[in-house]
């Protein structure tokens, strides 16, 4: 055997390789709340007269709630996967539960936020012009998708004249009936989506602390696994509704999103299996 190739065996074991593969999800995932900001920040020029702490994480509502769930995230890797349960308690316990605590504060604002967003592709009024190629060069924009709001120009003002246009109240973007029908559909899954993770990390909060207090049956894993079943479908609806209809980064983050809580299932399945296993050991000692 050569030197070092014990080395290699153990670093490209099946383990480590899940585990690699596990973290370069997470990786991207953070990567994702970045670009986020950045589509944020192109639609809060255009929605937003001024921004204040006040609308900041309305207005950058997919920014935050992507960072506040990679936060959570870890949160829940490292309970169930890196931190010893002996170790899970004291100022430790009680730091990872406030870093969750503020992820839940900033997930739940930012779902109010998407529920905002819907509010403001629905509030509209027809506008009126006689020709919108006049409209060139001045502040109005067109409703490209939901979030992405783009100048006007001749070869968009040649396919919009004649058609009925509607206003997003209190701006100066406008849009087809069909381009603020498509924008309002996908506002409403994203409301689906951030109420429907609300649930599942609610499920998971509750198993993690059944597990905990050694409460956590085979039963009530059964019967938890059906129900979130039902939840996961219905976000991977969402993704796919988003990989047709929607932008590929709004897909490509869904996605990374199912994969990266399929490793927290998996390690909640594999946390009460070992307890499981432990429990026995004592038992036939």
């Amino acid at each position: 055997m050569n030197p070092g190739s014990a080395d290699r065996f153990v670093l490209f074991s099946p383990e480590n390789i899940f585990r690699f593969f596990k973290y370069a999800i997470y990786i991207l995932l953070t990567y994702n709340a970045v670009l986020f900001f950045q589509a944020d920040a192109a639609a809060v020029a255009e929605t937003y007269d001024t921004i204040s702490w006040r609308n900041m994480i309305e207005a950058y509502s997919a920014g935050f709630d992507t960072a506040a769930w990679v936060v959570l995230l870890l949160v829940f890797e490292l309970e169930t996967a890196v931190i010893p349960d002996h170790l899970l308690m004291g100022r430790l316990k009680w730091l990872l539960k406030g870093l969750s605590t503020m992820a839940y504060l900033f997930i739940v604002y930012a779902f109010y936020g998407y529920c905002v967003k819907l509010g403001v592709v629905t509030d509209v009024v027809p506008f009126v012009v006689d020709d919108i190629c006049g409209l060139i060069g001045t502040d109005y924009t067109y409703v490209a998708t939901l979030d992405e709001y783009m100048p006007l120009d001749h070869n968009v003002c040649a396919v919009m004249n004649g058609q009925p246009l509607m206003q997003i109240t209190g701006t100066e973007i406008i849009g087809t009936q069909e381009a603020l029908r498509d924008a309002t559909r996908l506002a409403v899954v994203d409301v689906v989506n951030a109420s429907d993770w609300l649930v599942i990390v609610a499920l998971l909060e509750i198993e993690v602390f059944m597990q905990l207090k050694d409460t956590l049956t085979d039963r009530i894993m059964s019967v938890s696994k059906y129900i979130k079943g039902f939840f996961y479908l219905i976000l991977f609806i969402c993704a796919a509704y988003w990989g047709f209809e929607g932008s590929f980064l709004d897909f490509w983050d869904a996605f990374l999103w199912l994969l990266a809580f399929i490793f927290i299932e998996l390690n909640i399945f594999q946390w009460h299996s070992e307890s499981g296993e432990e429990r026995e050991q004592l038992l036939a000692v």
